[in-house]
């Protein structure tokens, strides 16, 4: 049944029960037969089998069919054989293979019945056909095998394979032949030729179409070309196109054409690289003359270059001559060292490079150095290239050089002293030869990190050093500074840093390890040795100093913030009345952040006109009938309300904004004078306080010119301090410009020691005002009320008005009018008040009453 080729119906196969008849059937059929039991053990073999699987079968013991199977076949095989099971009369068709009694394996088509077929001893339930399909399968196999590793070649090696077929119009393009392009693999190809062209570059489509048209027409000159086509992302690519004929016509027309392109941009690029450093490297010989030759030792052959021929003086001659042809140019004492030199290169098969002179033509002498390297070619000879150019100019060069060498070290020697030189005068004051302010910020912006100290700072101001300078001159004060560098030179040990950090201030480093009487004794030290008098130019002279201290016990001190420190304690020193040291504390930082805040106020208040006058009364010590009145300078202290100068005045001074306080005070008086007038009140004169740098102002006179002052009416109240014998003359010329303006001039604090008789003689004030340190005690003492006398009976001597301030008592009144005093002024009388005061108090003559 199975032989017959027809196909097994769906129903049982039912046998006689004869088992002769049973093997008969079987046996003649000319495929491999086997009966199983519905556990798959094999019941009956056919000959065919037993031929094949004799020695497994022919036991007395059925065995399993897929014991007959190959091992990696058998969970498949069995697999079958159940599914077959399952699927009642449906035939099951299975390739598996089989091992052979020889251990060989065979392929066998596997058919499956079902039968129902009983024997006196058995009961079949399958029937399996075993056709042998070993060669057939085995020949696909390797078809497939062959086909497969030609498929990963052409993968592999990027070739992308074309079929164009002219006969049916197909047109066949691999996934490679896409992908090179960047096109997808499902992606249609456009075959129509002059569209194709259109991504081929324009440079080469004539090109191409030429080879396509030769190529076609089977010429195998043109079966390779390359050319460049636009790649599906915007870019160039080189393809090389490789086309052969397999097919033509009747007429030896080629009708098939099949061909690979492989992407060699990479391999384009490279020969253009090449192409790119051969030409640059050839420049490079050119431009420096260098000359290549190439020797040949086994053929005694010397090759060289147009370059080498033009260094050698050698043009015209042939390129290629022996190896000793060219040395009778070498100068006569290098030819035997170049000999030997060569010689011993070409034994050890080493590089080596050489130095000799040549002699030209025309006789002179040229020096050319070489490098020569050995190589194997192709063939195994061994060569050497070389390369040879002229150094003459450098070998004079360098003579030159060996020539200047020796004066350049001497010159060097004269730059390294001057270099020290320069470099202790960047950092060393030219005057004391102490390190200056540089050197200081180096040292402390270097601190060695390893240090275990704390540091100390000593900022040092010398006292009174501006007066010396300014009255005696430059070199008296060059005098005092010099003194000052040699006390802290005497004063500090070796492991103290001294500076000059810039006019008379000096700065003092020293480790500090928690001592502060140490740094108290060091400056005491100090202070004492610069009060020593110094003799210049057959004068004493006396400076001090002031000192402010910062100190910090921790290695890791803030350098820097210590010296603003220091600075801050300096500052108390001075105002506490020079010639002392403080220590930095919280409490002086505060107060200098305090005076920083009051500074910004003040220049806040001037911008918005918070300074108001206020005025106090004088009256005639006689009849006590007003006989003007002091105007006083107030801060109506959006906060604090109004603040006496003791507030201000002093953080004034330090802006230097008191001339300008002064300015708003005197406009703002004279208005309130002009008010008082239209009233019917009239003071008849207004003293002003007067600062003294206003008297320094060179546009002083300009600025009194543009305010409305009635001659007579107004008086400049001035410090007696300022006036020294020796007065600036921009003073003078300022208080002449007062006068001439018709503005009195009045000195106030008269008697706190500075002016002399001489100087009231040269000034001319129209009213002396006695400090009332004088008239506070002349109710206690007979001295003091001489004292007052003497200064009333000058004033008279002299025609000048005496005013009397702090008159605080009636008995101050009395005794005032008893001396015959001019004018009195005190809380006595009447007390500051502001304009809106004024006009009520005077009115009311309180102080009449009181008196």
């Amino acid at each position: 049944m199975a032989s017959s080729g027809k196909k097994i119906q769906p129903d049982s196969i039912r046998v006689p029960g004869n088992e002769a008849t049973l093997a008969g059937l079987l046996d003649d059929s000319p495929l491999g037969m086997v009966l199983l039991s519905s556990d798959y053990r094999i019941l009956y073999s056919n000959r065919i089998c037993r031929d094949l699987f004799s020695s497994r079968i022919q036991g007395s013991s059925p065995v399993l069919l897929t014991d007959l199977v190959c091992p990696e076949d058998r969970e498949r095989m069995h697999f079958a054989l159940t599914l077959h099971a399952l699927a009642e009369f449906r035939p099951r068709h299975n390739e598996i293979r089989f091992i052979r009694d020889d251990g060989t394996e065979r392929w066998m088509s596997v058919h499956m019945s079902s039968v129902h077929c009983v024997g006196p001893d058995f009961v079949a339930k399958i029937v399996v056909q075993l056709t042998d399909i070993d060669q057939r399968k085995r020949d696909a196999m390797e078809h497939r095998a062959w086909e497969e590793r030609w498929n990963s070649a052409l993968v592999s090696s990027d070739l992308g394979v074309w079929d164009h077929d002219f006969k049916t119009g197909t047109m066949y393009y691999s996934d490679t032949w896409k992908r090179l392009r960047g096109m997808a693999a499902n992606e249609e190809v456009d075959s129509v030729t002059e569209d194709w062209l259109q991504k081929v570059h324009p440079d080469d489509r004539a090109h191409v179409q030429e080879c396509i048209r030769r190529q076609n027409a089977g010429e195998v000159a043109f079966s390779i070309f390359e050319y460049r086509e636009l790649h599906k992302k915007g870019h160039w690519i080189w393809i090389e196109c490789r086309g052969s004929c397999v097919e033509w016509d009747e007429n030896g027309k080629p009708t098939r054409i099949v061909g690979t392109d492989i992407d060699i941009s990479a391999r384009k690029s490279t020969e253009e690289e090449l192409a790119r450093v051969s030409h640059r490297l050839e420049l490079a010989l050119t431009v420096t003359r260098i000359g290549v030759f190439e020797a040949d030792i086994s053929e005694g052959s010397l090759l060289l270059d147009d370059r080498l021929l033009s260094i050698m003086d050698l043009e015209g001659a042939p390129r290629c001559q022996g190896p000793d042809d060219w040395k009778y140019i070498i100068h006569p004492e290098d030819r035997e060292m170049t000999r030997q030199r060569i010689d011993s290169s070409v034994s050890e098969n080493a590089d080596f490079s050489n130095q000799f002179r040549i002699v030209r033509k025309d006789g002179s002498i040229r020096h050319i150095r070489a490098r020569v390297a050995p190589f194997e070619d192709s063939s195994g000879h061994t060569k050497y290239i070389g390369a040879n150019w002229d150094v003459t100019e450098d070998i004079e060069v360098r003579q030159e050089l060996e020539r200047a060498k020796l004066l350049a070290e001497a010159r060097n020697r004269e730059l390294e002293d001057a270099k020290a030189k320069i470099e202790h005068n960047a950092l060393h004051d030219f005057l004391t030869d102490l390190p200056n302010r540089r050197y200081l910020d180096d040292r402390l912006g270097h601190r060695d990190p390893a240090t275990i100290h704390g540091l100390a700072v000593l900022h040092i101001d010398l006292d009174r050093f501006k007066q010396i300078n300014d009255t005696l001159g430059h070199q008296a004060g060059d005098s005092m500074l010099m003194h000052a560098a040699k006390v802290l030179r005497e004063n500090t040990g070796p492991d103290e840093f001294v500076a000059r950090i810039g006019g008379d201030e000096f700065v003092v480093l020293s480790p500090f390890d928690g001592a502060k009487d140490k740094l108290t004794r060091l400056a005491d030290k100090i202070i004492r040795r610069m009060c020593e008098p110094v003799h210049f130019n057959g004068m004493t002279c006396r400076i001090g100093a002031s000192i402010g201290i910062a100190c910090d016990p921790h290695p890791a001190a803030d350098a820097k913030q210590l010296l603003l420190n220091a600075d801050i304690a300096l500052y108390r020193a001075k105002s506490r009345g020079r010639n002392r040291h403080e220590f930095f504390t919280l409490d002086i930082q505060h107060q200098v952040i305090n005076n920083k805040l009051v500074s910004d106020e003040i220049l806040v208040a001037l911008e918005k006109d918070e300074f108001v006058p206020f005025y106090q009364l004088q009256f005639s010590a006689q009849t006590l009938d007003i006989a003007g009145a002091e105007t006083l300078a107030r801060w109506a202290h959006p906060t604090k309300g109004i603040l006496g100068p003791d507030s201000f005045l002093t953080i004034a001074e330090d802006l230097d904004v008191v001339a300008a306080i002064d300015s708003v005070i005197l406009q703002k008086a004279l208005v309130d004078l002009e008010a008082l007038r239209r009233h019917g009140i009239d003071i008849p004169n207004l003293s002003v306080n007067v600062s003294t740098r206003r008297l320094y102002d060179p546009k002083l006179a300009e600025k009194l010119d543009s305010l409305d002052i009635q001659p007579g009416r107004v008086s400049f109240e001035l410090l007696e301090s300022i006036f020294l014998d020796d007065c600036d003359e921009m003073v003078r010329d300022n208080l002449d410009a007062i006068r001439r303006k018709g503005i009195g001039i009045e000195i106030d604090d008269f008697g706190s020691g500075h002016a002399s008789i001489v100087s009231l003689l040269k000034i001319g004030p129209g009213t002396l005002k006695i400090d009332r340190e004088l008239i506070f005690p002349i109710d206690k003492t007979a001295e003091q009320r001489r004292l007052v006398r003497s200064i009333i009976d000058i004033g008279k001597s002299l025609g000048i008005r005496v005013v009397a301030e702090g008159v605080e008592t009636r008995e101050h009144i009395r005794i005032l009018q008893d001396l015959g005093c001019d004018v009195l002024q005190g809380y006595a009388l009447a007390r500051p008040m502001q304009f809106s005061s004024l006009e009520s108090f005077i009115h009311q003559q309180k102080w009449r009453a009181e008196s």
